[in-house]
């Protein structure tokens, strides 16, 4: 899989991703859907949403849409999504994965991540946060149910998200399927170094969500944004600051998901 956006990293299953994807998190309705088909037809390849984010059915017919009008093939696409906290009960994690694969609605998903080291008590499908409670499930337990979930050919590869060191060596040591990708907070105020090298020595890419921080223009934050590096930096390689941003965390070995809803 090529894209004239980004080049792709092989993962340790053979899978290639787009070291380049959007992020839907807070992206809702109209403007989720509207974003991701925008993405596509700039060349984007691969999307990002969650079960939490209550944008699954967006991003999938949007997905769906491009693919209708002869944009994209579904295997164009890497689309990664992920396990709900309140669905970490070893019993429950097929029914999730069924339900993001109803959702999404685009026959399989590339990646399907467990999204925090720690389950919520379930309150039903609906409350996708759950009470707040969490429970005392063995992430290991949850891990076991998802290694089923490629057995059964639902998803093409599993990772993790938020997890630390010490719990993704914990998973190393009992898996029978390994985790491809990490997926953490990273940007250069927070670049993770010591994980993404922690996680390249074991063969998992680590995922940045929130590559540019949180940005608030009006305040000029985050400051790597506005600092006089970065400034300098994007003048000499006639870049924006924020292109700046994401490159530094692509060559530390990161994939980068940074979220808009504005085309340009």
């Amino acid at each position: 899989m090529t894209t004239k956006f980004a080049p792709c990293i092989q993962l340790s299953n053979g899978q290639q991703m787009p070291v380049v994807g959007l992020g839907t998190w807070c992206s809702y309705d109209h403007d989720a859907e509207k974003a991701v088909k925008d993405a596509i037809d700039i060349g984007y390849r691969h999307i990002d949403t969650a079960f939490v984010y209550e944008n699954e059915q967006e991003v999938g017919r949007a997905i769906k849409t491009k693919i209708a009008e002869g944009k994209i093939k579904r295997e164009d696409m890497f689309v990664v999504t992920k396990l709900g906290g309140i669905h970490h009960e070893p019993n429950m994690v097929e029914h999730a994965c069924r339900k993001s694969l109803t959702n999404l609605d685009l026959g399989y998903i590339d990646l399907y991540l467990m999204h925090f080291p720690v389950g919520q008590v379930y309150l039903g499908d609906e409350n996708v946060h759950g009470s707040g409670q969490l429970t005392d499930t063995d992430y290991l337990d949850t891990w076991r149910a998802m290694e089923n979930l490629v057995d059964l050919g639902l998803v093409r590869g599993i990772g993790l998200s938020n997890f630390n060191s010490e719990q993704t060596e914990r998973v190393l040591r009992n898996c029978r399927i390994r985790p491809v990708v990490n997926q953490v907070e990273c940007h250069p105020a927070f670049n993770q170094k010591k994980l993404i090298e922690f996680c390249r020595q074991r063969q998992i890419v680590v995922t940045a969500y929130a590559p540019l921080a949180r940005p608030r223009p009006a305040q000029k934050w985050p400051a790597f944004l506005y600092d006089q590096t970065a400034q300098d930096m994007a003048k000499r390689y006639n870049r924006t600051p924020a292109q700046i941003s994401l490159r530094y965390l692509i060559q530390l070995g990161a994939i980068v998901i940074p979220k808009s809803l504005i085309w340009n």
